[in-house]
């Protein structure tokens, strides 16, 4: 496997110069056309002065300029720092801040930002680089310009460059405070292996839906890339427009969510669509649930379905389940409920507080090693020390593994709830709910209550057009788990919060419950 990611397209530029990589709208470039942008646009940015090292942002929605810019700025030892669309200008402005980010590339969504951005902060952000398709805003610089007047630069590395800070990305703010985890070419190439062996080979058509400034999307455009595909990039996730694309393309490889495989099947028009070409979907944030597999597995007998399980600090996913456990006679082996295994270039074991292996089947933490570990976090030290101990990523999830080596997650560390002294782990209440037949999504949290400590508080969404009371509910769970792990108080609402990988924004559920309080369990 070559050592840089940059390495990928000069093969596939060798080996399938006229081969469609990217597709953006209407637009199409071969990977001989992509080659060459790369290499003007890297040239480019050396003439803004940007050397070796230096940090170079990108706030865009999913673009073919978002693998330009990848590219480009590996291809001269500079650091990208895709900027989190859906955050506040206040975190936006501390992202670039915290790794002293001076040239921001913006598109047409977000360049009033990226002016409002630098009125702020003129002395960072020395330079504004318009990578968009509208007229040129004053006092930035053209992206396409920028490609057309400069001399296209030769792909030049060392030996050492795979191992060389590449990219920062930011956590999106699940578990804290957000930090910038550093990766390498070589980390995002390790977790792009693994991811390889989940999915399609060198005829992979990819539809990239899931935000690019998440590791866990640019999973999907590293492992195509390695492959020599074709890119298709869906701006942001739009049921509708993913199947028009995937008819459209004939993409057949993406990775998605389980609510985006969801939002497809439910929408109105999914039988007016051909999706006959999508065959390898990996999909992670969350498991999927045996009902809603069983629906796409009718609905589109061609796909072979993976579960991913990764983390920012491991450059993306790293615990696959392969498709054979999610067909019918893989399901009676019982894995499903599982995230996987291990993959390629990655090492897993679950462990107790003090750092010791657990025997199999008692929960732990997971922690993980392999060549997708992240360098640690950007300028904070003494956190890198508490995630980051002897190679191994310490990832705060509880989970048990099984003989096999397969990992059953149960919770996050601080998604544990303590009622009279009894653990309840969320994962397995939520579980229990999603059985129900009227429950589209739910999440479980802790709430303060006087006499237990904490009680388990159940928020859920009702499909669409159906009737269910708490009660009901909660006899339901009583059907399937112990008492003192099924909610004590349910409510409804018409959607979870969810952040921009997928995943149920807990602290927001709980926030309302928690407020003033000294500390946030009891």
């Amino acid at each position: 496997m070559p050592a840089y990611l940059t390495q990928h397209l000069s093969r596939a530029i060798r080996h399938s110069p006229n081969r469609i990589a990217t597709v953006f709208g209407n637009r199409k470039r071969t990977y001989a056309e992509l080659g060459e942008r790369v290499a003007r646009l890297a040239s480019g940015l050396r003439s803004l002065g940007i050397e070796k090292g230096d940090r170079v942002g990108l706030l865009a929605l999913n673009c073919d300029r978002y693998l330009e810019y990848f590219l480009a700025v590996f291809r001269i030892g500079a650091v990208a720092n895709p900027v989190n669309t859906r955050w506040s200008e206040k975190e936006i402005l501390f992202s670039l801040e915290d790794c002293e980010t001076t040239v921001l590339l913006v598109d047409d969504t977000f360049r009033e930002m990226g002016d409002r951005l630098r009125a702020v902060a003129p002395d960072l952000l020395r330079t504004l680089i318009y990578a968009g398709d509208e007229a040129v805003p004053s006092r930035m610089i053209s992206y396409e310009a920028l490609i057309a007047n400069s001399a296209a630069i030769p792909q030049t590395t060392s030996d050492d460059d795979g191992d060389q800070l590449a990219g920062i990305f930011y956590t999106g703010g699940t578990t804290g405070f957000p930090k910038g985890v550093m990766v390498t070419q070589n980390t995002l190439n390790a977790s792009a292996a693994g991811r390889i062996m989940a999915g399609s080979g060198p005829g992979a058509v990819s539809l990239h839906a899931a935000p690019l400034f998440h590791l866990a999307g640019g999973l999907g455009m590293w492992s195509a890339l390695a492959v020599g595909g074709t890119h298709v990039f869906l701006p942001s996730f739009d049921p509708r427009e993913a199947m028009v694309l995937i008819e459209r393309e004939r993409v057949n490889d993406t990775l998605i969510v389980p609510t985006m495989v969801q939002m497809i099947l439910d929408h109105p028009e999914f039988h007016n669509f051909d999706l006959s070409s999508l065959e390898w979907v990996v999909y992670g944030a969350a498991p999927i649930s045996e009902t809603l597999l069983d629906r796409a597995v009718a609905s589109l007998p061609n796909i072979h379905f993976t579960q991913g399980y990764g983390m920012t600090e491991l450059s993306g996913g790293v615990v696959f389940l392969p498709p054979a456990y999610h067909t019918a006679e893989g399901r009676r082996a019982g894995k499903l409920k599982s995230a996987g295994r291990a993959g390629l270039l990655a090492e897993a074991k679950i462990v107790d507080s003090a750092g010791n292996e657990v025997c199999r089947g008692q929960v732990g933490e997971i922690a993980i090693r392999g060549g997708a570990v992240m360098l640690g976090y950007w300028n904070r030290p003494e956190e890198t020390a508490e995630t980051l101990r002897n190679g191994w990523v310490y990832s705060k999830d509880m989970a048990y593994m099984d003989d096999d080596g397969f990992i059953y997650i149960v919770d996050r560390l601080k998604d544990m709830i303590v009622s009279g002294g009894e653990n309840v782990y969320s994962a397995e209440v939520e579980n229990a709910l999603m059985k129900h037949p009227t429950v589209s999504q739910c999440a479980v949290i802790g709430i303060p209550n006087e006499r237990w400590g904490e009680s388990v508080h159940a928020v859920v969404v009702r499909k669409p057009g159906v009737e269910l009371d708490a009660d009901t509910l909660i006899a339901h769970c009583k059907t399937l788990i112990a008492n003192y792990k099924c909610p004590r108080s349910v409510e409804f609402r018409d959607a979870l919060p969810l952040s921009a990988a997928g995943k149920i924004l807990k602290h927001e559920l709980r926030a309302g419950f928690w407020k003033g309080a000294p500390r946030q369990v009891n």
